[in-house]
């Protein structure tokens, strides 16, 4: 809803990041104006959310608005496709193992965040613009935002939600490091012949994974996918170059035709792969999160996870902070936030890092590594248990409301 007088928090960035984190600081009675276009381009892209991030969508009464547009994950099923000289066994990780329905749901990029814009603009004290931000500048009592069409406001605090190429951690001259894979993620909706049954399928190869997960049937589409499939980048330009049928055929024998003849439903992307990580999660009045603080390669389907796991500390810290009437965007109430987030994303930027890399590695002592991990995780159900919650419900997520995933 519009606004007349300048707002307690400005975010910058329209994915499901930022909306997210302006429907969640409303409702903790922030006045919030987020910017940026939506982005929601038809390229495949889907998220998997685990139970973390349902909890967390739950408290702020999100998900029954999601749900509908949601596919659980009952199993995630990972199969070596390495071609190891060391037995790598099949594992499964599946919901029943730790007492719950699902370990998630996925859901297409574009419509979650279609969904969470049209919530944004009903929300109380949310204003929505398309404006760019061109510029800040930081003060003691505030921060200046200029944008595009030369409109300026005051605020007490940015949020950079503006993705890898983030313009406010660039204005707020906050560093970054980055590194490049050999790899380009091809992703793609698509159908298939046979029914999914709820399981996310992972065909580990030396490119890298190979993923099918769960989507909501559609008229003509009983059974779908989402895909992302690692490869190198020749490959990836190759195929970028197919015709659908062709290149339908071609997933189809990648993931060994597990679920029949296949066909895409969509659009499709491809996306270099890197990682990110930034020198500091806070600067004065700023604040980042999402992939303006983070990036990796799509594994174990962490990304937007650890966005809402931003969030939910970010939300926290600056609560805490109006209750003990401080300023919200100065140091003292913007520290604890980076000091709770940092050990989470320097634990899952370098577990998929290693992840990846492994599978990159034709080295035997690397794949005698993986096989023992994996037969570990297969015979002893409580290592399995903890990998699982440590993956869908790490325990830093904030909980505000209790309820089914799918009742």
């Amino acid at each position: 809803m519009a606004q007349t007088t300048d707002p307690d928090v400005l975010v910058v960035g329209a994915g499901a990041a930022g909306l997210a984190s302006a429907i969640a600081l409303a409702q903790s009675g922030f006045r919030v104006l987020a910017s940026g276009s939506l982005d929601l381009a038809s390229n495949g892209r889907t998220v998997a959310l685990f139970e973390g991030s349902l909890r967390f969508l739950r408290s702020l009464n999100l998900w029954p608005e999601l749900r509908p547009v949601a596919a659980p994950i009952e199993s995630i099923e990972m199969i070596d496709a390495t071609g190891s000289r060391v037995p790598i066994p099949r594992l499964a990780f599946r919901a029943a193992d730790v007492g719950l329905p699902a370990l998630g749901a996925n859901i297409e990029t574009d419509k979650l965040v279609a969904r969470l814009a049209e919530i944004a603009r009903r929300t109380d004290g949310i204003e929505l613009s398309s404006e760019w931000l061109v510029d800040i500048a930081q003060g003691d009592a505030h921060v200046r935002a200029t944008f595009s069409s030369r409109r300026s406001i005051d605020t007490k605090l940015i949020i950079a939600a503006d993705g890898q190429r983030s313009t406010v951690r660039a204005k707020a001259r906050i560093g970054t490091r980055r590194w490049s894979y050999p790899q380009a993620a091809l992703t793609a909706l698509t159908a298939h012949e046979k029914p999914h049954q709820d399981r996310s399928i992972e065909f580990h190869t030396r490119n890298g994974p190979c993923t099918l997960v769960p989507l909501k049937p559609r008229e003509g589409a009983s059974h779908r996918s989402s895909l992302v499939w690692m490869m190198s980048a020749r490959e990836a330009e190759r195929r970028r170059a197919l015709p659908p049928d062709s290149l339908a055929r071609e997933i189809g024998r990648e993931v060994d035709h597990i679920f029949g003849l296949m066909r895409i439903d969509g659009g499709t992307g491809f996306f270099p792969m890197m990682g990110m990580q930034v020198t500091r999660l806070v600067a004065r009045r700023i604040a980042l999160i999402g992939e303006a603080a983070h990036a990796f390669p799509p594994l174990a389907a962490q990304g937007l996870n650890l966005s809402l796991r931003d969030i939910a500390a970010l939300v926290d810290c600056l609560a805490a902070a109006r209750r003990r009437g401080a300023d919200i965007g100065a140091p003292e109430s913007l520290r604890p936030y980076a000091q709770a987030r940092r050990p989470d994303i320097a634990l899952r930027t370098s577990g998929v890092d290693v992840l990846n890399r492994s599978l990159l590695s034709d080295s035997l002592p690397v794949d005698l590594l993986r096989g023992l991990g994996s037969l570990a995780l297969s015979n002893i159900a409580p290592l399995r248990r903890a990998l699982i919650m440590e993956g869908i419900l790490p325990g830093e997520i904030s909980v505000r409301r209790e309820g089914a995933l799918f009742p």
